[in-house]
């Protein structure tokens, strides 16, 4: 978001000299979406405050071949996507999440969330927007907006998911869409010879059920393989995390750690 729109086209054209990809920032306006988008900004995040889209936007935003993140945790129009993940799944007692996260910090974030009816999200509504999108050969991106580190980029995949798109439709949305979204897609987003082995080995196919990817056994990154649930290094040399400060701050919970 900058300016008027004169402005946002010299800082599109600017970026292009450059050759950046900027993305922008939704707001909840409908106007100020489409001209962006009109303008050639590459991405556009947040969702479009209005639903259903019809044929005219959904074609828009595919033939300009505009990287659509809609940020689910963060609903525009409703109650939050996360809320729906804090009140229907276990958080605060998540062993892996206690392990990584201070038990200070998700209480922070778990206790007195606000509650609400499940016909009351719209998360679905504006996921099976963006179904259409990816339906109509456009290209959709998973924005965790920071929510909740570890499990936020998960719930983000899981919401997309459910307005319909086919697991593997989602998966894409995690993977090479997003790659291309920042311009690395000759090296990350898909497994091709001369691309970065970066890689998630899970115990349980996201094909049969989205919400399996979280199931790591095992995160391959810049040559070393790490055992997900502890990140102690485990190839090509065995190596412990070092022990974070919090370990010793747990309470009860102090024995999940080790």
């Amino acid at each position: 978001m900058a300016g008027d729109r004169k402005t946002r086209q010299w800082i599109i054209m600017a970026a292009k000299e450059r050759e950046i990809m900027p993305t922008t920032e939704g707001a909840l306006d409908m106007k100020l979406d489409l001209t962006q988008i009109i303008d050639g900004y590459p991405g556009h995040e947040h969702s479009f405050p209005i639903a259903p889209l019809y044929k005219d936007v959904v074609e828009l935003v595919t033939q300009t071949n505009t990287f659509y993140t809609p940020t689910l945790v963060v609903s525009y129009g409703g109650p939050w996507a996360e809320n729906y993940y804090y009140t229907n799944t276990e958080v605060h007692d998540d062993e892996k999440l206690r392990r990584f996260v201070p038990h200070k910090e998700l209480d922070k974030l778990t206790r007195r969330r606000p509650w609400f009816d499940d016909d009351e999200h719209v998360f679905k509504i504006h996921a099976a927007q963006a179904k259409k999108i990816v339906d109509a050969g456009g290209k959709v991106g998973i924005g965790g907006h920071g929510q909740l580190q570890g499990l936020g980029y998960h719930w983000e995949l899981w919401s997309v998911q459910s307005g319909g798109m086919t697991e593997m439709q989602a998966l894409r949305c995690a993977t090479i869409f997003g790659a291309e979204a920042i311009g690395f897609d000759k090296d990350l987003g898909s497994i091709e010879t001369g691309k970065l082995a970066d890689l998630l080995v899970l115990d349980r196919n996201p094909l049969d059920d989205i919400r399996n990817t979280t199931s790591i056994r095992y995160v391959l990154k810049n040559g070393l393989l790490y055992n997900a649930n502890t990140l102690d290094q485990i190839w090509p040399n065995e190596k412990k995390l070092p022990r974070p400060y919090w370990w010793d701050d747990q309470g009860p919970a102090a024995s999940v750690m080790e």
